[in-house]
């Protein structure tokens, strides 16, 4: 398949309509709907219906878009990769995979310095789960993945990783008129009981069934999420209580919400890894000095 029909593909399935896709690419109507048979034809399957105000995705066609995120993903990355330097200012891209973590701050301290050292380098973060960032960091999707407690990149020979001296703290994040406003600490009692919308990484990392001393089974877990915002809005319309980490979500002012610790005290520590194998660009070797010189 060429690049070329992948990016016209991705535009009508960001859209959603030929019309506006076609205006984006700066081509004609006629033209993408040629160039969208083309591929169809290609591919031996229908990626689009076509409905009265559009156009949608067949199961087919919600594959190809994700393959096509990645090929094009790598692409670009590929292409900063081979820029190398330029009268001796290193320029290219570092690609960065992290969810939601006080660990950015560290992070942007270091893209800082080396950005007023080296303006031609450029950065991408790429925001998720832990499985979403395992997932680009093994297919080269990214440079580096910054992870949130306990996961498989401790035990695998086939990382690095450096800790953190910055670690996450749990917590809940409920209303300001909740019961549980008025506390200093939550314990794993106060959960029980409570409808919870839980991160999914924490679910399925032992340090936090730990914490509670008994099954996740006992909890009233009516959602999980992977990015936190859009469920402190639920928390905010009185859907649950938020299982999250302090710092992510803005709980000050008029917010209506209020971030209460774990308590005992339940931490997470923070590491960034990356690929053995891994053939970095300047500009990710660079960063990676960088790195480890700010933890020095």
């Amino acid at each position: 398949m060429e690049l070329r029909l992948l990016k016209y593909f991705l535009e009508a399935a960001n859209e959603l309509n030929i019309t506006r896709a076609a205006q984006r690419l700066h081509i004609t109507q006629p033209s993408l709907s040629r160039q969208i048979a083309d591929l169809e034809h290609e591919v031996g399957r229908k990626l689009f219906t076509r409905e009265r105000f559009g156009i949608r995705l067949t199961e087919e066609g919600v594959l190809l878009k994700k393959r096509a995120q990645e090929i094009i993903g790598l692409e670009e990355k590929t292409l900063s990769e081979l820029s190398g330097t330029n009268n001796e200012n290193i320029i290219g891209t570092v690609y960065i995979g992290a969810g939601e973590t006080i660990g950015i701050k560290h992070i942007s301290r270091v893209l800082k310095k080396l950005r007023t050292d080296h303006n031609g380098i450029r950065y991408r973060m790429i925001s998720g789960d832990s499985e979403d960032v395992s997932d680009k960091l093994e297919k080269g999707l990214v440079d580096f993945g910054l992870f949130i407690g306990r996961t498989g990149i401790h035990i695998s020979s086939s990382y690095n990783y450096i800790a953190l001296s910055d670690s996450d703290v749990w917590g809940v994040v409920v209303r300001s008129d909740d019961t549980l406003a008025g506390k200093a600490g939550v314990t794993p009692d106060d959960l029980k009981g409570r409808e919870l919308l839980f991160s999914y990484q924490a679910k399925t990392q032992g340090e936090f069934s730990e914490w509670l001393g008994y099954s996740f089974d006992e909890l009233d877990i009516i959602g999980t999420y992977n990015l936190a915002y859009n469920s402190s809005v639920m928390v905010r319309e009185g859907l649950g209580i938020l299982v999250t980490i302090d710092g992510i979500i803005s709980t000050g002012g008029e917010s209506g919400l209020k971030f209460i610790p774990l308590t005992p005290e339940l931490k997470a520590g923070l590491v960034l890894a990356w690929k053995k194998s891994a053939v970095f660009s300047k500009a990710a070797l660079k960063f990676l000095e960088y790195f480890k010189a700010s933890l020095a």
